[in-house]
Parts: structure tokens; C-alpha cells; sequence
């Protein structure tokens, strides 16, 4: 009997979305286990040992958030997508800061949920930020994702983090949108409509401008794509 690809877990309280859901999975080639209620998903989160964890955001007796944010504290390198509202960006936002890898806006294509569950289970295990990188005098450091400096630091994310230490090995040049999305998300499509990058790229500014003030650090360079703004 062929082994299945990855384990998957769905806690989503909706039966028809959930068996949706499940039936692609299985369909896919993963094994995909569903729970309707979120304290038993948090539950089942922390016993068993998933792959990936997708999480709807209203959920009985337990939000999506608050598992996303126990389960990262407790498995760093967890794979999650939370599931949100069409075009409800205030639930984007609150997904990444909880820890979430990537999100789906609901209604979704099949297309569209396949290429982030497949781009994080690729990643899983090979995150970039592993490593420290010292930066305008920033120390960003992978292990213990924390940037520093001099009597300040801040949390990193590892996506986060993802983003720093490809920046910094590609310094001499700009780096696009696309090429993020395949090189630190794994997206095999990359043109597939996502305001992922732009939202970690926000955050990040956020966190370092608390560092340094209005330093310039991130750049974004109008229709061609990112780079980190080159020290004198």
C-alpha cells in the first residue's frame, strides 16, 4: 500500500467545508484527519504529530488564533494555515502575528489551497533562517529568533526571519515578490494572488523600526521587488 504523503489535521467547524476539505486531501494523497471543535483540535494539535495544521478561525469553544499561537510556542516549526474571511485583511494580520505560515481566504479554489498546503510541506524542515546575520548593526539570530540591537530586541517569526537571511545573501541586487514566494515560501506557482509577502514585509518594518527608528532597512523598489538598503 502506497504511504501517504503528509499527515494533515483540519479543525474547521463547518461539516460541509470540513468534508470538502478532507475529501481533497485524501484525494491529494495525504491522510487528513477533521475535528469540528477547537479545544479538541488543540488537544489533538499537541498529542499526535501532523505535518500540517489547517485551522478555521470561528470555532466552537476555542478560536483558530489561540491554537495557532499555543502550537507555535510549543512546536516551532509546525506547519499552519488558517483558513479566513474573503477579504477580511484584519484576520490576515492577526493569523501571521499568532504564527500562522500562510493563510486561505474562504471561498477558495481547490488550485489555490493545494499550492499553499504543498509550498509548506516542502518547506517544512528546510527554513533558511537558521543561521545569524549582522546587519546595520542588527543582529538577527535564527536560532533563537530575536533581532538586537544595542539595549533593544525584538521577536521574530521564522518566516520573518526566511526573509532577512535571503535579503542579506542576495545584497547586490533586488530581489522580486515571485522569487520570495519561490525561494522562501516554496510556492511551485508563484503567480498565484497572495498579499503574503506584502504583509510580512509590513510587520517586519514595524519590528525593525523599533530598533532603529526611521533607518531605512527594507526597501521597496516600485514595481520590481525588495532589497535591503545597502550600508555606506
Amino acid at each position: 500500500m502506497k504511504k501517504p504523503k503528509a499527515s494533515i489535521l483540519v479543525v474547521e467547524d463547518d461539516p460541509a467545508i470540513l468534508n470538502g476539505l478532507l475529501d481533497v486531501l485524501v484525494f491529494n494523497g495525504y491522510e487528513a484527519t477533521g475535528l469540528e471543535d477547537g479545544g479538541q483540535g488543540l488537544g489533538a494539535s499537541l498529542e499526535e504529530n501532523y505535518d500540517l495544521i489547517i485551522l478555521d478561525v470561528m470555532l466552537p469553544t476555542l478560536d483558530g488564533f489561540s491554537i495557532c499561537r499555543t502550537v507555535r510556542k510549543k512546536r516551532p516549526g509546525q506547519g499552519i494555515i488558517i483558513l479566513t474571511a474573503k477579504g477580511s485583511e484584519d484576520d490576515v494580520v492577526t493569523g501571521f502575528k499568532a504564527g500562522a505560515d500562510d493563510y486561505v481566504s474562504k471561498p477558495f479554489s481547490l488550485r489555490e489551497l493545494m499550492v499553499r498546503v504543498e509550498a509548506i510541506l516542502r518547506r517544512t524542515g528546510k527554513n533558511l533562517g537558521n543561521e545569524q546575520v549582522r546587519f546595520k548593526d542588527i543582529f538577527f539570530d535564527g536560532k533563537i529568533l530575536i533581532a538586537s540591537y544595542q539595549d533593544r530586541t525584538v521577536e521574530l517569526t521564522r518566516r520573518e526571519m526566511d526573509i532577512i537571511v535571503y535579503l542579506h545573501r542576495h545584497l547586490d541586487r533586488i530581489v522580486s515578490k515571485n522569487e520570495l514566494l519561490t525561494e522562501v515560501w516554496q510556492y511551485a506557482d508563484a503567480d498565484i494572488e497572495t498579499r503574503t509577502v506584502d504583509i510580512h514585509i509590513l510587520k517586519l518594518r514595524k519590528k525593525i523600526k523599533t530598533l532603529i527608528g526611521d533607518t531605512p532597512f527594507i526597501l521597496t523598489i516600485r514595481g520590481e521587488g525588495y532589497r535591503l538598503d545597502p550600508e555606506e
